[in-house]
């Protein structure tokens, strides 16, 4: 490859965030809780770079060790929590058929655009709804800013203290520059 100069990077290309967990992962509502905090640090960085992606995508690997991806193109480009949350789980459900507990969980973002990006919305789609939505994320991205991260939670987290007990944004290594060209 040709060399490069000094202090350039590599493009963002994907974000995410993957977890072991404390324990095994043994039902669908433990999975569910992990990709909401997963799903919930990969907008709030895609929000903060100024992205939206276009493909949602998850790893799964199991307490043997077994493990797979999947990805999935979206209808629409997004930085909202729980679009991406949403998406995850419907790829998880469709893929994942429980022979074995689950040991780490991982959420990606890619297909990356410009927050700015402009799209066509079908007649189906709520604008508004959207809109309330992204400005809900922004809210509570306000608050966690000024207040910390476990000032603001999901209902779902108050199930098991244990597995929401992450956050996954501020507690796990980013590297925000790819490394390898």
């Amino acid at each position: 490859s040709p060399v490069k100069m000094e202090h350039t990077h590599a493009p963002i290309k994907s974000i995410g965030n993957s977890t072991t967990t404390q324990r095994d992962l043994e039902n669908d509502e433990d999975v569910k809780i992990i990709l909401y905090i997963l799903a919930e640090s990969v907008a709030a960085r895609l929000r903060d770079n100024g992205f939206k992606c276009r493909v949602v995508e998850i790893s799964v690997r199991d307490n043997e060790l077994y493990s797979f991806t999947r990805q999935h193109k979206i209808d629409h480009a997004t930085n909202i929590t729980g679009e991406i949350a949403t998406e995850a789980y419907r790829i998880f459900k469709e893929n994942y058929n429980w022979r074995k507990p689950i040991r780490s969980v991982g959420v990606r973002g890619a297909d990356l655009v410009n927050d700015n990006y402009w799209e066509q919305m079908d007649l189906f789609s709520s604008v508004e709804q959207r809109e309330k939505q992204m400005k809900l994320d922004d809210a509570v991205d306000t608050i966690r800013r000024r207040f910390g991260f476990y000032s603001v939670q999901r209902g779902l987290m108050y199930r098991d203290k244990s597995l929401s007990s992450v956050n996954a944004k501020e507690d796990h290594t980013t590297h925000p520059i790819g490394y390898f060209g």
